[in-house]
């Protein structure tokens, strides 16, 4: 019998499981995170939108889809941000009576990150037009022995 064949489906199979996996872990930008007491495990959500707000010496820079849009002090930052918080929130389901959205908002910070990035964030999400109440912040697990 011939195994060729198979042998080709096989690496086929693996690379598309390779690029896959790849284009889902493209949205996560590589920060130390916080550590929280009571930080649970991440269950990724259909839909959900994720910004990374970078701390340091980025202090406050967003970054959406690997792609860095300058600090947050700065209005083009805000303005950007705003727009696809906009764009994001229009396309999914919307709540009915209060019009917010369904779609759930992940929120990543280095842990040098100034706590005023991320309540900047937080105050566009309230604004009209946007309105997202599901807000998830990420925070890595304490190591306890």
């Amino acid at each position: 019998m011939d195994m060729t064949p198979m042998i080709d489906v096989v690496f086929l199979m693996i690379i598309f499981f390779m690029i896959v996996s790849d284009l889902s872990q493209q949205d996560l930008a590589e920060l130390t995170l916080p550590v929280a007491e009571t930080a649970s495990e991440d269950k990724t959500e259909e839909g959900r939108m994720i910004v990374n707000i970078l701390g340091a010496e980025m202090k406050g820079q967003i970054e959406i889809k690997r792609k860095n849009w300058g600090s947050l002090d700065g209005s083009d930052a805000v303005s950007v941000l705003r727009n696809y918080l906009f764009v994001e929130a229009q396309s999914g389901e919307r709540e009915e009576g209060t019009g917010a959205s369904e779609r759930p908002l992940l929120i990543r910070c280095d842990k040098a990150t100034e706590f005023k990035h991320v309540q900047k964030v937080m105050r566009i999400c309230g604004e009209d037009g946007i309105r997202i109440y599901k807000i998830q912040l990420a925070a890595a697990q304490n190591e306890q022995p």
